[in-house]
């Protein structure tokens, strides 16, 4: 078998910020599993990456003579995975409006393949999915599930649920890893399939709607009430109110208040009562920040909620404005509805304003975080951090010197 290698498109790297500040395009949780984890599955093979430079320590690109590379941000299909392994060298596919979904190069790439390149390219027709904007993730989250819950659960026995409070609806449809919990809850797989992973906790006065996934060692606290079309990875806590929304990893928001049609990064805090909005009165299209042009772009949709990249938090009662993007190790506070666009490394609210955060402490605070869940936080790591602060600070001091002229 070829040498996978999942790269990053630039402009759908661009477009996916702030979530691709801390990883691949492939490492987006979309459904049950990360695009790169969808790959692997599919392959049989532990995928390498053609990233930022900064990333590669972390995530590093591992050719040879024989490498597939394929697009990050394409969801894998049965067709696609065909055509794929049946690529001659130096040929490629292309969706029919050109963008590059996948090459097969006896050399190692420096940079992501264009249509411009030397490659016998061949269109592919199937229908495919795509995660090409942030409000993507929560769009296609519900039908990712249902795929990768087929896959996933294929041949296989869910464990079961044995306490006589808890009650399912269509438990068929439900599926129970090993060492998972489940205590006086309400689990509704009618509309879509419910997957509990190991060692995951669901408390007392739960009530869970399919299509729904709760990662390995996850926890919904006491009266959580999950909406459908919500992926939660692994070791997570949540509660409170949450609908149509994706939380990557070892993030928390575990009292109440209400998250909907939102995104939210890893080692990410949402103190209590955080709330978002996820639909303007008016009914119109959500804007969203755009890293891309630095300014609100039309989502084309009526609900969109709240993207909030790795390392931020959310003091308690912060309520965030329909079609809010948060970046990278923020620390965000106070009265009143916050800002639409909330840079990366700020620390303040909508009240009193932002300042930097000062990196030694953002470090730090990242430290324990990684600490307490029992990871390393090395030298990686925090470059990758830095550079990231780095990268802000400049694309601050761009769009401010802008605006001033």
């Amino acid at each position: 078998m070829s040498n996978l290698i999942l790269f990053d498109d630039p402009i759908i790297r661009t477009a996916l910020l702030p979530f691709t500040f801390t990883r691949p395009v492939a490492g987006v949780r979309v459904g049950i599993q990360t695009l790169a984890e969808k790959w692997a599955a599919m392959l049989n093979q532990q995928p390498s990456y053609l990233t930022e430079s900064y990333l590669q320590a972390k995530f590093p690109q591992q050719a040879g003579n024989d490498n597939v590379y394929v697009n990050g941000a394409v969801c894998p299909t049965p067709g696609l995975i065909d055509a794929i392994t049946t690529l001659s060298t130096n040929a490629g596919l292309l969706t029919s409006d050109g963008l590059v979904l996948a090459i097969r190069s006896e050399n190692p790439l420096q940079k992501a393949p264009t249509i411009d390149d030397t490659y016998d390219f061949q269109t592919f027709t199937e229908s495919l999915t795509l995660i090409l904007h942030p409000w993507d993730i929560f769009v296609n989250n519900g039908d990712q599930i249902r795929s990768d819950f087929a896959r996933i659960t294929a041949g296989r026995k869910s464990q079961p649920i044995t306490d006589p409070f808890t009650r399912c609806y269509a438990p068929e449809n439900i599926f129970v890893e090993e060492g998972a919990t489940i205590r006086a809850a309400i689990l509704n797989a009618e509309g879509g399939p419910i997957y509990i992973g190991k060692n995951a906790t669901i408390s007392e006065g739960t009530i869970m709607i399919g299509p729904f996934s709760l990662g390995e060692g996850s926890t919904v606290n006491w009266g959580g009430k999950m909406r459908n079309n919500t992926s939660i990875g692994p070791y997570c806590k949540v509660g409170g109110e949450v609908g149509n929304s994706v939380f990557f990893g070892y993030s928390n928001k575990g009292h109440d208040g209400f998250l909907g049609n939102s995104v939210i990064g890893e080692w990410c805090n949402l103190g209590a009562n955080v709330n978002n909005s996820n639909l303007k009165n008016d009914y119109t299209n959500v804007k969203l920040h755009s890293y891309a042009t630095g300014r609100l772009e039309d989502t084309g949709r009526i609900f969109c909620g709240l993207m909030i990249g790795d390392f931020t938090k959310a003091g308690i009662s912060t309520m965030f404005n329909t079609g809010s993007v948060v970046g990278v190790s923020a620390n965000v506070f106070g009265s009143g509805f916050q800002p639409k666009h909330i840079s990366s490394f700020s620390w303040g609210g909508a009240i009193d304003g932002f300042a930097t955060y000062r990196l030694e402490k953002a470090l730090q605070v990242a430290a324990e975080a990684f600490r307490r869940r029992d990871k390393p936080f090395d030298s990686v790591e925090e470059n990758i951090l830095r550079e990231i602060f780095s990268l802000e600070r400049t694309r601050h001091i761009d769009s401010t010197t802008s605006f001033d002229l």
